[in-house]
C-alpha cells in the first residue's frame, strides 16, 4: 500500500506517522491555539524536532459551540503559516532514519473555497477534510493539484453538534460511507493511492460508538487506504478517566495508540508529539521483535 503525494510516494507497511497538531485560532478545544504566527511556527519546530512526519495546521477549530470562521479570515491565517513553512524545518535535523523528511504539511479544513486557495499557495501536500466530503469538489481541487485527501466520517455539516446520533452498527457504517466516498473521490479523478481514510473519533458519535471504532478498527483495513485515527486528547478518553481538561488526557492518548497500532492504523494526529513518537517507536520495535 502506498499513500501518493505531490512530489513522492510513502510505502506501506512502516512505522506509523505522527502527526502534530498546530491550531493557528483562539478557539481550540484543547487550550494550545494561537494566532501569533511566530509562536505557530515555533510549536510546529518543536513538533518536527520530537518526530513529527507530518505537520496539520488548522485555522479554525472543529468546536461545534463556535461559529465557522469568514472565509478570508481562514485563508489569512493559513498563508500567514504556510508562507513561514521553510522556517519549521529548515536547519532540524530527522529524529531518526524513519522520520518522513521534509515533513508532510496537512492543511485542516473542509470549505471548498479553502482547499481551492491554500492549494494555490504551494506547500500543502495533503488537505485534512473534516466535512465527510459531501461532494467531489475538494477530490477535484486534490487531483488537479495532485494533493492527497483524507476523508474523515460523521454526518451532516461541519460546526454543527450531532450528539443525539446514533448507530446500530458503526463499523458497518464506516464501511459504507467510506466505499461510497472511495468511488465518489475516484469518479472526481484522483487517485485512490491519494486518499486516506479517518473513522471521526468524536464525530457523531456516542461512547459505545467510539470504543467499538478502537476495538474493530482491523476492519477498515480491506478497504485498502492508510487508517488515520484522531487519538489526541478526545472526549471519550476524558469520559472513561472522568477528565473534563483535554490537556490532562495524554496517557489515555498513548494507550488509544497502542490499542491502534494493535489494529492496522497507519497514522496518528496528536498534540503531545514527543510522548506519541516515543510510543510509536517502542511500540513498532516490539512488533518487529527487536
Amino acid at each position: 500500500m502506498r499513500l501518493r503525494l505531490p512530489e513522492r510516494v510513502i510505502e506501506f507497511p512502516r512505522r506509523p506517522l505522527v502527526m502534530g497538531i498546530v491550531n493557528v485560532n483562539d478557539d481550540s478545544f484543547s487550550g494550545d491555539g494561537t494566532l501569533d504566527f511566530k509562536k505557530a511556527v515555533a510549536l510546529a519546530r518543536g513538533q518536527v524536532a520530537a518526530g513529527a512526519d507530518v505537520i496539520d495546521m488548522g485555522a479554525e477549530s472543529a468546536r461545534t459551540n463556535r461559529e465557522a470562521v469568514p472565509v478570508a479570515e481562514e485563508l489569512r491565517r493559513f498563508r500567514g503559516f504556510l508562507e513561514r513553512w521553510d522556517e519549521v524545518w529548515q536547519g532540524v535535523e530527522p529524529r531518526d532514519a524513519l522520520q518522513i523528511w521534509p515533513p508532510v504539511l496537512s492543511a485542516n479544513t473542509w470549505r471548498p473555497e479553502v482547499v481551492a486557495g491554500v492549494l494555490q499557495a504551494g506547500e500543502v501536500e495533503l488537505i485534512n477534510d473534516m466535512g465527510a466530503l459531501p461532494d467531489d469538489r475538494n477530490a477535484r481541487l486534490c487531483a488537479a493539484h495532485g494533493a492527497a485527501l483524507l476523508v474523515m466520517h460523521s454526518v451532516g455539516e461541519p460546526k454543527i453538534p450531532h450528539f443525539q446520533q446514533q448507530w446500530a452498527d458503526v463499523m458497518g457504517e464506516l464501511e459504507r460511507f467510506f466505499e461510497e466516498k472511495l468511488a465518489l473521490a475516484e469518479a472526481a479523478g484522483l487517485s485512490p493511492e491519494a486518499v486516506i481514510l479517518d473513522p471521526g473519533i468524536d464525530f457523531a458519535k456516542q461512547r459505545e460508538d467510539n470504543l467499538t471504532v478502537f476495538r474493530e478498527l482491523a476492519r477498515l483495513r480491506k478497504l485498502g487506504r492508510p487508517v488515520l485515527v484522531p487519538v489526541s486528547r478526545k472526549t471519550v478518553i476524558g469520559e472513561v478517566l472522568g477528565l473534563h481538561d483535554p490537556s490532562a488526557r495524554d496517557a489515555g492518548t498513548l494507550a488509544c495508540i497502542s490499542a491502534g497500532m494493535a489494529r492496522g492504523a497507519e497514522i496518528f494526529r496528536v498534540h503531545h508529539v514527543e510522548a506519541a513518537w516515543q510510543a510509536v517507536k517502542t511500540l513498532a520495535a516490539i512488533s518487529a521483535g527487536g
